[in-house]
């Protein structure tokens, strides 16, 4: 990929889109160029992950800085999915900036870059999302100023930092529930003759911390620790395979507290599970200092490959857990695993792709949802939109757009946007006003803001049969004043309700509302519908403008909310 290609890369593998852009810089951006020593290698010539985690980590950490005028420190650091080694001499550049501030803390996105200086090649190796949190001044707590967004690109990466920042608050809990139910069904661990004992692979090390390893607010470097415990875990590695492996994905980094120059850093690392060809080692870091009790200060799961002379992943041993505690993590270590499948199937999934439908299930659910919200926010920041017509103060546009014909449909009523809101979550009102939906029956209440509908609407021409959806409902409330409310939909597949005879099953890519606040009594409803050719017939009619269905349905949709402002108490609580 040339420089001039890389350039128009964003921190979020969703948002390249056509079209170009007025030249901006950031003003949080902050730039890093390294080439990359012998002393920064393994013994492969391989840039050590410890280091490029260092130089991330200090990169994003000047990028929060720069915005918040104070100390800032790491206090985590989202998924990260090595695409590519880097080899000696090859330039690493990272690129890092600040996506979205919120009361003391903020979202600092990473871009990391390969190059090669004489075939003048620049190539993607990572992208991640960092957060840091200010610290407080003699004044007291910080109050961050808000990030304004001036490129469509910056105006997506602020918009899912939101989304991303829920993830990241329930994280810990839905890992758990989902560890604790797929455990629950993974029965005993399966014995194999050959397996490598697990003790085997137990790395403990320790690190006493220098002034050399501490950042200019004497905390422990947070990307010191990262690398330290990226060692270990390379060692816990080593010692199944007997060969060097390659690290190819970290779990989510917390940082549960600080460490201080004069600590003691213990690190532990153990192989909690190998598969095929890939392996999952658990690595901790805690500290303490005299006599003092351990405090844990961070942990995370890393997957490790063996690369074979072929560049392809070889067979790995497999292993034999300890009783007890290491049987729990092997089995943890499964369902983890399916996490990190699910999560890599629904993110890397291109939208042209067929089914359009993903499995949905509780393992699945958080990614899911996030990638539903995810899509509505894109499509609301595209802005090639072409207004076709206007008619009783709606207004239509399409945009073509990977050759899937995108609407957008826009009105302004005089109800407030909550109670709007509340309205149009739930889709069984929806056939108040909507001629397109003839029945829609809950299956799941996912959580708060999740919901799974069997929708049903009558067929377009007559002797054809209706179809049938099932659809993934997930609402969002705005996290300040510039955020809309959301209600995104798509379409999953359930096995508890597969197609029948009776209908035709339809899928939906994208779809849903936008309802932004624009006065305490005025909202501006915007409806999005990405159309995949499954349901084209429906819409296609309405879009040459050879019928009002599209204004006369959103008419009624205006009439509806305005006759229901004041009904909200009648609304059945089990919605959402």
């Amino acid at each position: 990929m040339t420089s001039e290609k890389l350039a128009n890369l964003t921190l979020h593998p969703q948002l390249i889109q056509g079209g170009c852009e007025e030249v901006h810089r950031n003003p949080t951006e902050v730039q890093m160029s390294q080439i990359v020593l012998p002393c920064h290698a393994n013994h492969c010539g391989e840039l050590s992950v410890g280091q490029l985690l260092k130089w991330m980590d200090s990169t994003a950490c000047l990028s929060a800085e720069r915005h918040s005028g104070c100390s800032c420190v790491t206090a985590s650091v989202d998924d990260i999915h090595f695409e590519h080694t880097i080899g000696v001499g090859n330039v690493v550049n990272i690129v890092a900036k600040v996506n979205r501030a919120f009361t003391s803390s903020m979202e600092v996105g990473i871009l990391v870059t390969c190059e090669d200086l004489y075939a003048d090649k620049q190539w993607k190796v990572c992208h991640a999302f960092a957060t840091f949190v200010s610290r407080r001044t003699e004044a007291g707590k910080v109050q961050l100023k808000q990030v304004i967004p001036r490129t469509q690109m910056e105006q997506m990466e602020y918009s899912l930092a939101a989304e991303r920042r829920r993830m990241r608050l329930i994280h810990a809990e839905i890992i758990t529930d989902l560890l604790n139910s797929s455990t629950a069904q993974l029965g005993e661990c399966q014995e194999y003759e050959d397996a490598v004992p697990a003790e085997r692979t137990r790395v403990e090390s320790v690190e006493l911390v220098l002034p050399p390893h501490a950042n200019h607010q004497v905390n422990t470097f947070g990307g010191q620790i990262m690398a330290w415990m990226e060692n270990v875990a390379t060692i816990a590695a080593s010692r199944l395979c007997n060969a060097h492996p390659t690290l190819r994905t970290i779990d989510m980094f917390h940082f549960r507290g600080p460490s201080h120059v004069g600590d003691q850093l213990v690190l532990k690392a153990i192989v909690n599970n190998a598969f095929k060809d890939s392996m999952e080692v658990g690595v901790c870091a805690e500290a303490y200092q005299g006599g003092e009790p351990l405090r844990h200060i961070n942990s995370a799961f890393m997957t490790f490959e063996v690369m074979g002379s072929d560049r392809k992943p070889r067979t790995l041993p497999r292993i034999r857990p300890e009783p007890v505690d290491g049987r729990r993590r092997y089995q943890e270590a499964i369902a983890r695993r399916k996490i990190r499948l699910d999560r890599k199937y629904i993110f890397s999934c291109k939208q042209t792709e067929v089914p359009l439908s993903v499995p949905w299930d509780p393992s699945n659910q958080m990614y899911l949802s996030y990638n539903n919200v995810s899509a509505l926010k894109l499509m609301d920041t595209w802005s090639n939109w072409v207004l076709t017509s206007e008619k009783n103060k709606v207004r239509l546009y399409i945009l073509e757009e990977n050759h899937m014909l995108c609407i957008k449909v826009e009105m302004r009523i005089s109800v407030p946007a909550e109670q709007a809101f509340q309205l149009l979550s739930d889709l069984r009102r929806r056939k108040e006003w909507d001629r397109h939906y003839e029945e829609c029956e809950v299956i799941k209440q996912a959580d708060e803001d999740d919901m799974l509908y069997h929708v049903i609407t009558p067929s377009v021409s007559k002797g054809d049969k209706g179809k049938d959806f099932i659809l993934l409902a997930s609402r969002r409330k705005p996290c300040d004043s510039r955020d809309p409310y959301l209600i995104a939909l798509r379409s999953v597949t359930l096995p508890t309700h597969p197609p029948t005879e009776d209908y035709t099953r339809g899928e939906v890519l994208c779809a849903g509302f936008t309802l932004l606040e624009e006065s305490s009594t005025v909202t501006k409803i915007t409806y999005y519908n990405q159309a995949s050719p499954v349901v084209l017939a429906y819409i296609s009619t309405d879009v040459a403008g050879l019928s009002s269905r599209y204004y006369s349905t959103f008419s009624a949709c205006s009439q509806f909310l305005e006759a229901n402002k004041d009904s909200l108490g009648a609304l059945p609580h089990s919605s959402f």
